[in-house]
């Protein structure tokens, strides 16, 4: 139970963005209550056992770290660190009948090298580095104003400073920029990918939800550099949790929040343990779940389009191209069936309510990086962790039977991956406790069911463009804290802190200190 009956602020919802939250308002004297359903905090950034009776703690849903500015983790005084990738990504493929494949990283020399064993010419080499400095200097200007009051496009505009890079991000479809830079089909393919994580759309979607989706990828940190949480993304979760509690907030758990009722001045938050009142309300819940709490209309429905897998080995397996060692080519993102006819092939068929016949994903090594998420016999025995992202894998192909639907897409996932392996992966997977292969796979709709995303949404819906949209003028007054620092719903003391705010998605904390500022600048 809540120790009190009334607080400062309460926070709905125990995730990594809650718990920021939290944490920056107790630091600043507030009485601070957070409220989770399920029995312990994290949200989708939790480490947890898969496997019965094997010491393996997986990062179950979300896996690497990008967008955590530095300021969060400094200001927090967290205990959290990240370690660097060596190798970006590898990408099999086949060509002229022989199993070959591109590896980025290990130096410009080697990856020069790599390019022009491919491609026969450096153009593609020259054309990339060209193109990732300038995504670099566009992560250099944006990723600092994330953690700041909303700027208008016109003054983001001005920031990026580069009318070319803003015109071919902000304003055309990626696939435009992509195929003017690019002539090779699989490194075309592996640029675009950072605009489909978790985003069903192709190359010339004229929404641009690829292009904000790729935007968000390539700015992180100011650098683009997706990292490995130390210790599991539970981690990270965990020591937020610390954090709050240590500066004072009250976590409650097994609690599990079923309406708010405001008045714009204050509010009362109902739960299965009673009613607890507040100055403000923070919903750290998509837009689907603050609807349903307040009782109004739903937003339109969101739909999620991923398929992951967490898995462990005994070992590594080993590859056709065998001028690459499998420690390398797993350490970064390994892309399969990710070129750039095959993603567009795989939409097209799902947007047809069929099955990719080739599945996109996307696998790393957490434990190449990281073995502390082993316990000590399982790294002396050489198992390692495998983590698989599956694109273009929307909601509605699972809602007629979602584990048969499930059960299809990972067996023709495995069957494209091995298309790459000298021997089958089924041969190097663990078994837990009871005997079964350590391999289990979520469904948009088992992520809805199990953490509430809205179809499965990781983003909770749409990413936006990180610039004040007039679009949202009817959520209050425009000069409203809660507006500027776009946390602002229809109430003027109910602010959204979760993923679906404008500036939200991933595992960032930005929409938590987000509208923990905005609560502090009111007053």
């Amino acid at each position: 139970m809540p120790e009190r009956t009334s607080y400062d602020a309460v926070i709905v919802g125990g995730g990594h963005n809650g718990l920021v939250a939290a944490a920056y308002l107790a630091r600043a004297g507030r009485s601070v209550l957070v409220l989770e359903r399920l029995d312990h905090t994290g949200g989708a950034a939790v480490s947890t056992r898969a496997f019965a009776g094997v010491d393996a703690r997986l990062s179950r849903y979300s896996y690497l770290v990008s967008l955590l500015p530095p300021k969060i983790v400094r200001d927090l005084g967290l205990r959290f660190a990240v370690r660097k990738r060596t190798v970006s990504s590898y990408t099999p493929t086949v060509r002229d009948g022989r199993p070959t494949g591109l590896l980025v990283g290990g130096g410009e020399g080697r990856t020069r090298t790599a390019f022009a064993e491919l491609t026969g010419s450096e153009r593609e080499f020259d054309a990339w580095q060209r193109f990732y400095g300038t995504t670099q200097r566009l992560a250099e200007r944006v990723f600092p104003t994330l953690t700041e009051p909303l700027p208008t496009r016109a003054a983001l505009r001005a920031t990026v400073d580069d009318d070319a890079t803003w015109h071919a991000l902000f304003e055309r479809p990626l696939g435009e920029v992509v195929e003017e830079t690019f002539t090779d089909d699989l490194v075309r393919g592996v640029v675009l990918t950072d605009g489909l994580i978790g985003t069903f759309a192709t190359a010339h979607d004229p929404s641009l939800r690829q292009n904000r989706c790729f935007l968000y990828h390539v700015i992180g940190g100011g650098t683009g550099d997706w990292d490995v949480p130390l210790g599991g993304m539970g981690a990270l979760t965990d020591a937020l949790a610390d954090a709050a509690r240590r500066a004072g907030a009250e976590i409650v758990t097994d609690c599990a929040v079923t309406g708010i009722a405001t008045d714009g001045r204050g509010a009362e938050v109902t739960c299965e343990q009673g009613t607890v009142g507040a100055r403000r309300v923070l919903v750290n819940a998509a837009p689907r779940e603050l609807a349903r709490l307040l009782g109004e209309a739903p937003p339109p429905p969101a739909e999620g389009a991923q398929l992951k897998v967490n898995m462990l080995l005994t070992r590594l397996p080993r590859l056709r191209d065998t001028g690459v060692d499998p420690r390398e080519a797993f350490s970064g993102t390994f892309h399969i069936a990710e070129g750039y006819t095959q993603l567009e092939s795989a939409y097209q068929q799902a947007a047809s309510g069929a099955l990719p016949s080739a599945p996109p994903s996307e696998i790393y090594c957490h434990s190449l990086t990281d073995p502390s998420i082993l316990g000590a016999d399982l790294v002396r025995q050489g198992y390692q962790t495998l983590t698989l992202f599956g694109l273009h894998a929307p909601a509605s192909l699972f809602t007629a039977d979602n584990d048969t639907t499930r059960d299809r897409l990972l067996a023709a996932t495995l069957a494209e991956l091995d298309r790459h392996l000298a021997e089958p992966l089924a041969g190097c997977l663990a078994h837990d406790g009871d005997g079964r292969p350590c391999i289990e796979a979520r469904s948009p709709l088992d992520l809805d069911r199990e953490l509430g995303l809205p179809g499965g949404n990781i983003f909770h819906r749409d990413l936006a463009f990180p610039y004040a949209d007039p679009s949202d003028e009817e959520l209050g007054d425009a000069r409203s804290a809660p507006a500027r620092w776009g946390v602002a719903t229809t109430h003027a003391n109910v602010l959204l802190c979760g993923a679906g705010a404008l500036r939200g998605g991933g595992v960032s904390g930005i929409p938590g200190h987000n509208a923990a500022m905005a609560v502090l600048e009111e007053g």
